[in-house]
């Protein structure tokens, strides 16, 4: 397995592939890696002739006040992780490589309004600038993202309809701990009393699922799901919705696929969780 960090010899690594004929998979991440990534470079490994991973921590999907300084960084652990599940090559710039006085920014609009976009309102378009400048430098036939960021995938996939990337978009199921607490590197600010607090997300993703079966409108799903995280009381909500898979638009009635969402702080980390309904 090879480590780059500079955008030219990851090209000149990608083009002696192509000229090969091999079939490149490619899975975008910040690092601090754990089963979830683990995951997506399985399926990675298992439709690809090669993989590369991306570990960069773009600092643009940030906002003010955000975790950036803070977020986990673990290269060794990450670098052991992606040998052992069968990575070719790991693509670990520093930001002064990606970011060379940029004046140009890639922004989705719709998409992006609801959910963590509205609380958020520059991350998308921190993470379609990085993703699209990282397709540019890959390009690869396949990429992987978790179904965890439901917004991010939708977004993701709209934006590669838009711009005419000849990338397929495979979205990977959520990984979850044995107690049901979907894997995150997040997790790791959690202390022990707030680790067992953030089962309350779980559990509420647990109980949406349960009654959305019974016909029940967006209205009951949710408030059900909201007085699950309300009993915990080092939970504050963010936001709980249920959108269509598609649009990201908030919908009353499942009469097509959805996404039922939420974002949660468990004391002052916020955490993600999600599940989706009508998709075959």
């Amino acid at each position: 397995m090879k480590v780059t960090v500079t955008v030219l010899e990851t090209r000149d690594i990608i083009r002696q592939w192509r000229k090969e004929g091999l079939t490149i998979g490619f899975v975008p991440t910040m690092g601090f890696l754990h089963e979830g990534h683990a995951s997506l470079i399985k399926k990675c490994r298992e439709e690809n002739d090669k993989v590369v991973v991306s570990v960069f921590i773009n600092p643009t999907q940030f906002g003010e006040n955000e975790d950036l300084e803070a977020y986990p960084r673990d290269f060794n652990r990450d670098t052991a992780l992606c040998e052992k599940m069968g990575a070719d090559l790991i693509f670990h710039p520093e930001a002064e490589e990606m970011y060379q006085n940029p004046c140009t920014v890639v922004n989705i609009t719709t998409l992006s309004d609801n959910l963590c976009g509205k609380t958020r309102p520059t991350h998308f378009k921190g993470v379609c600038t990085v993703v699209s400048k990282l397709f540019n430098i890959i390009t690869p036939d396949n990429a992987y993202f978790g179904q965890k960021d439901a917004q991010q995938l939708a977004i993701i996939k709209k934006m590669v309809k838009d711009l005419n990337f000849h990338i397929r978009i495979v979205g990977c199921p959520i990984i979850r701990e044995e107690d049901g607490l979907a894997k995150s590197s997040r997790n790791t600010y959690l202390n022990e009393t707030e680790r067992k607090a953030a089962l309350c997300l779980s559990k509420a993703v647990k109980k949406g699922q349960e009654i959305i079966f019974m016909g029940c409108d967006s209205e009951m799903v949710l408030e059900q799901m909201r007085e699950i995280i309300e009993k915990e009381s080092l939970a504050k909500i963010d936001y709980i919705s249920m959108v269509d898979v598609l649009t990201m638009q908030p919908v009353d009635h499942v009469e097509k696929p959805v996404v039922v969402a939420m974002a949660v702080y468990i004391g002052k980390t916020r955490l993600i969780d999600n599940f989706i309904y009508g998709e075959e």
